[in-house]
């Protein structure tokens, strides 16, 4: 029997799991797990459904569900589960949330294949190399940044990438990338959204005497840090905390947040909904 993920999303109507089951028994399938949700605000349907079935034909099992529920028109995801997901993680001079990942998917805990990192510096190629993950340093600066973003799709489409993870990368995509990629990156901002913008983010939360700092990890889109939000955490602080307090405090923040959001997007359990998104967390 072979595994897989299946992720639909349409606008509610009567129906749709009843067709979606008879769809899976109709290729000898057996659902394992299922999650679903219907967005009060957009109106959208969204499941995730885990079955085992006997035939490892990707494409017939889709063509079968899909013409089984067809009449809904919905956005049909299915992958078999043992294929993971692929991603290109993308950062500049502060490697922590970096580093974070690549250890979790040494150790099996992140259950995603990094194909490559690409950086506008060549701080971290020895961490990258130390875990054999191919390096890429491309350069950035006003007048070059289309020609970085067009080596990016080269890369992007050379492995064949699903997901690109802004790992404290520096540096703003173009709003026409963001958009040929939506959905397809996820970026770690250093506060809990909406905060304090600009430079020296823990330096304005110091002064200002926050008790709560945090970080988001988000969709990106071409409205800078406007994304739909994956996952967010806060940790309390007090009035004795120094700037360089916040700063150690936020890079631990800023790795949990940021790895629990890739596994999410690695396990298909996000679907975006409008600014939302649905979250079928385990």
């Amino acid at each position: 029997m072979f595994d897989y993920i299946m992720t639909l999303r349409c606008a509610d109507a009567p129906g749709i799991v009843h067709a979606t089951s008879e769809a899976i028994v109709a290729v000898g399938g057996n659902i394992l797990e299922n999650d679903q949700f219907t967005d009060p605000v957009t109106g959208q349907f969204c499941m995730r459904t885990r079955f085992e079935a006997p035939s490892g034909e990707v494409d017939d099992v889709k063509g079968r569900l899909h013409a089984d529920v067809a009449r809904f028109q919905p956005i049909l995801g299915l992958r078999l589960e043992a294929h993971q997901r692929r991603a290109l993680v993308m950062v500049s001079e502060a490697d922590h949330c970096l580093a974070d990942l690549l250890y979790r998917r040494e150790q099996g805990e992140l259950p995603l294949d990094l194909v490559a990192v690409v950086s506008n510096h060549a701080t971290c190629r020895a961490l990258s190399e130390r875990h054999d993950v191919p390096y890429y340093e491309v350069p950035v600066a006003p007048e070059s940044k289309l020609d970085a973003e067009a080596t990016l799709r080269d890369l992007i489409a050379t492995y064949e990438v699903d997901l690109v993870v802004l790992a404290r990368y520096m540096q703003i995509l173009t709003p026409a990338f963001c958009n040929d990629f939506a959905g397809q990156i996820v970026n770690i901002h250093h506060s809990f959204l909406p905060g304090f913008k600009g430079a020296r983010p823990y330096h304005q939360a110091y002064e200002r005497g926050v008790k709560l700092i945090g970080a988001s990890a988000h969709f990106v889109t071409g409205d800078l840090d406007e994304g739909p939000i994956i996952d967010q955490d806060v940790v309390r602080v007090s009035h004795a905390r120094r700037p360089q307090d916040l700063i150690a405090l936020g890079r631990d923040i800023e790795r949990t947040v940021l790895a629990r959001a890739v596994r999410l997007l690695a396990e298909d359990r996000v679907a975006i909904v409008g600014q939302r998104t649905v979250v079928f967390a385990q």
